[in-house]
């Protein structure tokens, strides 16, 4: 299936009910799961990792038939999907729980590494089985309490194995002091699982790459969502895009736990101009444009693609550092915005391992379509490009239900035109 996009009057204006934060959605589930007090979270997310992480940990807290199997010793299969989150929190999380269980993903997700956190669990006692290729999904668990203690991991691949440490931390009887080795990416997304840590009173430290948390109970306090900066990124590339902007974005603040809110500063250099209000945040044109821009993203991996495109269609040059974690995405996202911006007639090229430079424009009229790669972020970091040219198409669409099912609907409520081609 593929999406014909077109907006007429290449303005954008009107009110966004942003989606709820898949990420932290993700984590005050597990919280949930691990608390032995009742609590309530508000505003979760409706993406589709979110449905089946709380589908699975659901049949495991409460589920009468899963508990009769773990009791025969019998094992218990689980299919994650594509999310990253989904899988590794689990792993974590079945690894310090007693009975044994199968995780699998989507074909792109038993491509993507785990070892660091397998390896790790392993450090603190538990029993890990690779089922297909070593170091990938799927695995098999047999859990069991866990000692805690030191452990030492390499946080160079990816923050979630270190949140899905983190979070399992607590219950440990002798807490865990997790040494962080190479260059730790992400960290924003660390912050935001101790900050939910905090919210839950969960003390702990982290003390220059050193992160301690001692053994003691969540407590089981109330939780709302927030809404989703990554999802924001994508109205601020089309308010950017746009030839007049005045949108307003509800759910939205300006002291957030999200690393992604950073985008607010970054789109200042694109000319969007951010007005926090209580409810949420107006975004309006400044006419301002850079000669060339340079930007670390290593703290901010989900924005990457936004920002790529952003840049390419205003033809601001943009140098893209910190891009260590784009190439285990759910795609090669370094060799899909490079395929994809040159039908915009625009090169990318690889400054080094973890850095990619955009330039040389040449006003291309796109080609008919995009290709998304399963990849959601694709699908809606390329599809603001209607707001310059004057029909864009974007294949395989509905991958924007794993981070933001409402995506195309609220396009439609801000005035694009979408169709539906065979």
């Amino acid at each position: 299936m593929v999406y014909k996009i077109t907006k007429p009057d290449k303005s954008l204006s009107g009110t966004i009910y942003l989606t709820s934060s898949k990420s932290e959605s993700n984590r005050v589930l597990l919280v949930q799961a691990l608390c032995s007090q009742k609590f309530k979270i508000t505003n979760i997310a409706d993406s589709q990792d979110t449905q089946i992480l709380s589908e699975i940990l659901k049949n495991e807290t409460s589920g009468e038939h899963y508990q009769a199997l773990k009791k025969l010793n019998v094992e218990v299969s689980y299919y994650t999907g594509a999310g990253g989150t989904t899988i590794r929190f689990l792993t974590a999380f079945f690894a310090s729980r007693e009975g044994t269980r199968i995780l699998s993903g989507s074909e792109r997700m038993n491509e993507r590494p785990v070892k660091n956190l397998v390896d790790a669990l392993k450090k603190l006692g538990a029993k890990i089985t690779y089922l297909g290729k070593e170091g990938y999904p799927p695995l098999k668990i047999e859990g069991k309490p866990l000692q805690g203690g030191e452990v030492e991991m390499d946080a160079s691949v990816s923050s979630q194995f270190v949140t899905a440490l983190l979070l399992i931390a607590p219950a440990m009887k002798n807490g865990l002091t997790l040494r962080l080795k190479g260059n730790v990416v992400s960290r924003s997304y660390i912050r935001m699982t101790l900050k939910i840590l905090d919210h839950f009173g969960v003390k702990h430290s982290w003390k220059e790459n050193i992160i301690t948390v001692e053994p003691q109970q969540y407590q089981g306090w109330d939780y709302q969502v927030e809404a989703d900066w990554s999802s924001a990124s994508y109205w601020y590339e089309m308010a950017a895009l746009a030839q007049e902007c005045d949108l307003f974005i509800k759910g939205l603040k300006r002291n957030s736990i999200h690393g992604d809110s950073s985008v607010a500063g970054l789109f200042g250099f694109f000319g969007i101009n951010t007005e926090f209000r209580e409810d949420g945040i107006r975004l309006v044109k400044t006419g301002y444009k850079p000669d060339h821009l340079g930007f670390d993203f290593s703290d901010y991996p989900d924005i990457v693609q936004t920002s790529a495109v952003a840049a390419a269609a205003l033809q601001i040059p943009i140098q893209m550092n910190g891009l260590h974690t784009l190439r285990v995405k759910e795609t090669d996202r370094i060799e899909a915005l490079k395929t994809e911006l040159k039908k915009i007639g625009v090169v990318a090229e690889e400054t080094g391992k973890t850095s990619l430079e955009i330039k040389k424009f040449n006003n291309k009229t796109p080609a008919k379509t995009f290709q998304t790669y399963q990849d959601h972020r694709m699908a809606m970091s390329f599809a603001p490009l209607a707001l310059v040219y004057p029909e864009v198409r974007i294949e395989n669409p509905s991958v924007v239900k794993k981070s933001y099912p409402d995506f195309w609907n609220d396009l439609k409520t801000a005035g694009f035109e979408i169709t539906e081609e065979a």
